[in-house]
């Protein structure tokens, strides 16, 4: 097998292990054991590490090698500031009509078609970096959203509501439903953050 293909089928998959909750917060992540379970050698596990690491999904500490970060309210209430930032950029710059079929799968799970209906208003605004930046910052909070989901009662309604805004493309609507979203989330940070470190 080529060895750039090695390189991205084990970065995907270490990626998606870890956005998807199945490594608990500030575990320690052993290059050598990591390998075995994605059926790789070391090489390429190190290089998706180094490649995650620069995505700030995982750390890289000097002594200590790399970890998943451990998820404190403070952070997580940052990252969803600056997610609601990022948003608000993006709707400045949408076209005066923007409508459009919003209609994520109800199959995916609820952190997937948050980050495609978040992916959508970055889209729209038709600034690149800004959506490199607000997919980024899907990645970060996909445990966080998992979690949320399990604790904020009305998440699908929430997640319907939201959609329903993109899809009328009324920009300033839009901006008021996601600060509204925001709002919200960080007033649930503390159960949020309980309910990652009690799933894991």
């Amino acid at each position: 097998m080529n060895a750039g293909v090695t390189s991205e089928r084990v970065y995907e998959a270490l990626k998606a292990r870890l956005l998807g909750g199945d490594v608990p917060p500030g575990e320690r992540l052993e290059p050598r054991k990591l390998a075995a379970t994605l059926a790789s050698s070391v090489s390429p596990v190190r290089d998706a590490l180094h490649r995650l690491a620069g995505e700030h999904i995982v750390e890289m500490r000097t002594a200590e090698g790399f970890q998943l970060p451990l998820v404190t309210e403070p952070a997580l209430r940052d990252l969803l500031q600056w997610n609601g930032a990022l948003l608000r950029i993006a709707l400045r710059r949408w076209p005066a009509a923007a409508p459009g079929e919003v209609e994520p799968r109800a199959e995916e799970e609820y952190a997937v078609r948050l980050r495609t209906l978040f992916g959508l208003v970055a889209m729209r605004s038709g600034l690149a970096e800004v959506g490199r930046q607000v997919a980024a910052a899907s990645d970060r909070l996909n445990v966080a959203r998992i979690a949320e989901y399990s604790v904020a009662p009305e998440a699908e309604r929430d997640l319907a509501d939201l959609g329903a805004l993109v899809g009328a493309g009324d920009a300033p609507a839009i901006a008021r439903g996601i600060a509204a979203y925001h709002r919200q989330r960080m007033a649930l940070v503390p159960a949020i953050v309980e309910a990652i470190y009690r799933r894991a």
